[in-house]
């Protein structure tokens, strides 16, 4: 049974914790084989024979094929071992970061220059605006 996640409140966030940690081990061993120049050659030539090898969910594996950064997050993914896989993919860190908060990577870039997203509607749910 999990704990009391008193940071479960905070609007678009998942926190890597511990029970994260276990539910994307294999997701996040899979990412890291990335970094072999011989795997991501064997994963680009055939995505799911690849994937099949490792004991993920069928969640996690369609969420990669997918590319759905924010599913294989939901799915135990760590953002920085999902960065071997769009890495693979020819893409930067900004790339992805854009695509999960649903913004193209110059919206995105743009954004963050202008010193990142508003508080409003961002803060825990039962914390009232100034104070």
């Amino acid at each position: 049974m999990a704990l009391e996640k008193p940071y479960g409140d905070v609007p678009g966030t998942t926190v890597f914790d511990a029970e994260m940690a276990r539910k994307g081990y294999h997701l996040n061993q899979f990412c890291m084989s990335l970094m072999k120049e011989e795997n991501r050659k064997r994963f680009l030539a055939d995505q799911r024979a690849y994937l099949d090898e490792w004991p993920m969910s069928e969640e996690q594996k369609l969420a990669v094929l997918a590319r759905d950064y924010n599913r294989m997050i939901a799915a135990g993914g760590n953002i920085y071992f999902l960065s071997k896989m769009f890495a693979t993919d020819g893409k930067s860190f900004q790339f992805a970061a854009g695509s999960m908060t649903g913004m193209t990577q110059e919206e995105y870039a743009e954004m963050m220059l202008k010193g990142g997203r508003s508080i409003e509607g961002n803060r825990y749910k039962g914390e009232k605006p100034n104070g």
